[in-house]
């Protein structure tokens, strides 16, 4: 880093007039205010006072995590490293709606990081636990659409050199999983209830079997699109995706099904809208240019079901553990599971 820390504890006022284009000495004061529930990184609000309106009310400015084993993680995985890429180089290109980046910097292998982003107030963090509404899941397709489409099928995508995942990462978290289930069953053993562990224990079983699927269009994928992860205006008609440490070339459908099925908290719901909302976001790909198959984009959404069980599995072990942090992941494990149950997820392995 150069003039400051990596914590809005160590801001100076000089480094944010000078990164934010303001003359010096126009920053009276400011104050730092946690936001989010990120666990992967910190997200503070910064509310700035200026001497005469030269600035922003206030940005959002996101930084490491505090704890040292989760920023081991994020490293291994390359989290900080893919939202630095994604903000550096593809939101200008894709027309996804998502917070713009006012200033960005990094150390040289990208462990430790300052964004400062536009501050999308009055809109609202989605509520994992509460669960989003069908109005909620419509709003955030069409902005999936618009993340899936640009690159749908696109040898292009491959030249993306920093977005591609490191062998060293594939072979970490396909060796990790089934030593990391055996933690996770321990732990939520008492929360999740049978049949839901019964699939989870017949899933890693079939581990191997989901690591190797081919999709049949590659795309730029969230690989975390879920409620908590957007950001909805009053009446919740545009959405906002924000947190991109999870990015990479994937299947269209593994977003689509990891939404629908962790972010929906009533089954029948999500049992009955389901079918309706993968058809729309099939034609919001189709308006967008992406030449998408209805039938492969279902059987898709059927088989990464189980990704939010994934997500939940490896997260939940490698994150500081907090009470919400906790039921959130019972949560994500919990309702793609029934989604899973549902579509006969097990028999496309």
């Amino acid at each position: 880093m150069s003039e400051t820390s990596h914590h809005p504890d160590r801001f100076k006022l000089a480094w944010l007039e000078r990164v934010l284009g303001a003359p010096s000495g126009a920053l009276a004061s400011f104050s730092a205010k946690p936001v989010g529930t990120g666990q992967m990184s910190l997200s503070f609000r910064l509310t700035l006072d200026w001497k005469n309106n030269e600035g922003p009310a206030s940005v959002i400015a996101k930084c490491p995590s505090l704890d040292a084993g989760t920023r081991a993680i994020a490293a291994a995985l390359r989290a900080y490293a893919l939202e630095l890429g994604w903000y550096r180089e593809l939101a200008p290109q894709i027309g996804v709606a998502c917070p713009r980046c006012l200033h960005l910097e990094s150390n040289a292998d990208e462990t430790d990081f300052i964004l400062l982003l536009q501050d999308l107030a009055p809109a609202q963090q989605g509520d994992q636990l509460a669960g989003a509404s069908i109005t909620q899941i419509e709003s955030a397709l069409a902005q999936a659409a618009r993340l899936h489409a640009p690159y749908w099928g696109d040898p292009r995508l491959s030249q993306i050199g920093w977005l591609q995942p490191s062998p060293n990462t594939t072979a970490l978290i396909r060796q990790m999983t089934p030593a990391v289930y055996t933690q996770f069953k321990s732990r939520y053993a008492t929360r999740l209830s049978p049949d839901v562990l019964d699939l989870c224990d017949a899933f890693i079983a079939r581990i191997d079997a989901y690591f190797d699927l081919k999709p049949a269009a590659l795309t730029v994928q969230h690989r975390d699109f879920r409620i908590d992860n957007i950001l909805f205006e009053p009446g919740d008609k545009t959405a906002y995706v924000v947190d991109w440490q999870t990015l990479g070339p994937g299947a269209g459908a593994a977003d689509l099904a990891y939404l629908i099925g962790t972010s929906i908290a009533d089954a029948g719901v999500r049992a009955r809208e389901e079918e309706r909302l993968v058809a729309l976001y099939v034609d919001g790909v189709r308006a967008l240019g992406a030449s998408a198959d209805a039938e492969q984009v279902w059987r898709e959404y059927r088989l990464y079901a189980f990704s939010g069980v994934l997500m939940a599995i490896i997260a939940s072990t490698n994150v500081e553990r907090t009470e919400r942090g906790d039921e959130m992941f019972a949560v994500m494990a919990e309702r793609p599971a029934r989604q899973a149950l549902h579509l006969e997820s097990l028999s496309l392995l």
